[in-house]
């Protein structure tokens, strides 16, 4: 029986909801359509400051909840309008949310991602799954990476070892081995387009660096490379995850203030770029050298630079979109949250423990009916 299921994604990188309206036939995904929404700059810029500790943060997260969850609202009725479909055509939204804070290795873990559910599935009609992350976490995990679990079932095969790397704002790389008795490892390896994108819009006032043309343009700074590097995170062991609590603006410019030498601004951006190409190459060349197949997913796909240089890094494997998969590079993430959305309403499991940390399975989510009763 064919069901279809909503996927909506919105990254670290804040740029927009991406949803996908996707097909499910014996359990393999059809992208039937998908459509981005740009995040309103005001809504950005508050998402943007509830990353750390504000006066009044409590008012403003409360409104961004809602006001997150009415924009999401509109892009999946613009989607359904597109598509020619109805609330009742759809069995479920599985949303994301925005994520605001992630502190899984604090003395009390946490995780928090607004886009109030409540009014997601008031304004469409659609029952919702959303709170995707806070079980895993209450079993013990990580909360993130989830996309290990949807890859898993997607694109593993008995032929060869493939590594599965999304890069959004952070990166994460999928280890998905050959042998069937072998687990799944997954984590995220660092920043992916985050500090990038931040940079450029400091400097250039520029959404993001096209093709990765800027950075193309500069020249890697080995000494900023190095201090970069020397971050503990790199060094951690998975299970592990990150956001933008760590790799921030903030953190940039405590790296250039101690190199004390003052550096063109294209070069600080090569760095950047290289940064990213060396955290994934670091991670799939200690955890899955003998994978013969890289899949990229994710806005990084579209980032020429970025690409070039792990291939260079990465000679031996063979680098490739998603898309030859069949599988959208830029609504994998969407279309994931859509399949968790389908694994919810079915009570199976949602995360992968050998990714997450977590001590076993778990239902993600929660469930909030779209149909209006009375």
């Amino acid at each position: 029986m064919t069901e279809r299921f909503i996927g909506l994604m919105s990254g670290t990188s804040l740029d927009a909801i991406d949803v996908a309206l996707v097909e499910f036939d014996s359990n393999y995904p059809k992208l039937i359509a998908s459509h981005s929404q740009a995040l309103p700059t005001e809504l950005r810029d508050t998402l943007l400051s509830l990353n750390r500790s504000r006066a009044g943060e409590i008012k403003r997260m409360a409104i961004a909840d809602v006001q997150w969850a009415q924009q999401a609202a509109d892009a999946v009725n613009a989607l359904l309008s597109q598509a020619s479909l109805a609330a009742n055509d759809v069995s479920a939204i599985g949303s994301h949310g925005q994520t605001i804070r992630h502190a899984p290795n604090d003395e009390t873990p946490y995780t928090l991602q607004i886009g109030d559910p409540n009014t997601l599935a008031e304004l469409t009609g659609i029952t919702t799954v959303a709170d995707f992350r806070r079980r895993d976490l209450a079993a013990g995990g990580q909360g993130a990476p989830l996309m290990p679990s949807f890859h898993n079932a997607m694109l593993r095969v008995s032929d060869e070892t493939r590594v599965v790397v999304n890069i959004g704002g952070m990166a994460n790389i999928t280890v998905l081995p050959a042998d069937p008795d072998e687990p799944v490892i997954g984590f995220d390896t660092g920043p992916g387009n985050v500090l990038m994108d931040a940079y450029i819009q400091n400097c250039l006032r520029k959404d993001y660096d096209e093709g990765g043309k800027w950075a193309a343009s500069g020249t890697v700074n080995t000494d900023l490379l190095t201090r970069f590097l020397r971050d503990k995170f790199f060094k951690l062991p998975p299970p592990k995850s990150t956001g933008r609590e760590l790799f921030n603006l903030r953190w940039l410019e405590r790296h250039l203030k101690r190199l004390k030498k003052r550096l063109v601004r294209k070069h600080v951006q090569a760095s950047l770029c290289e940064l990213t190409a060396v955290s994934i190459s670091e991670a799939i060349q200690k955890y899955a050298a003998e994978a013969k197949s890289i899949i990229i997913c994710g806005g990084g796909v579209h980032n020429t630079a970025l690409m070039f240089r792990l291939q260079c890094l990465l000679e031996h494997q063979q680098i490739r979109s998603s898309e030859d998969y069949g599988i959208d590079p830029d609504a994998m993430e969407a279309i994931g949250f859509a399949w968790l959305a389908q694994q919810t309403l079915a009570i199976q499991p949602g995360n992968l423990p050998s990714v997450t940390g977590a001590t076993h399975p778990v239902v993600l989510g929660g469930i909030y009916p779209g149909a209006a009763l009375g």
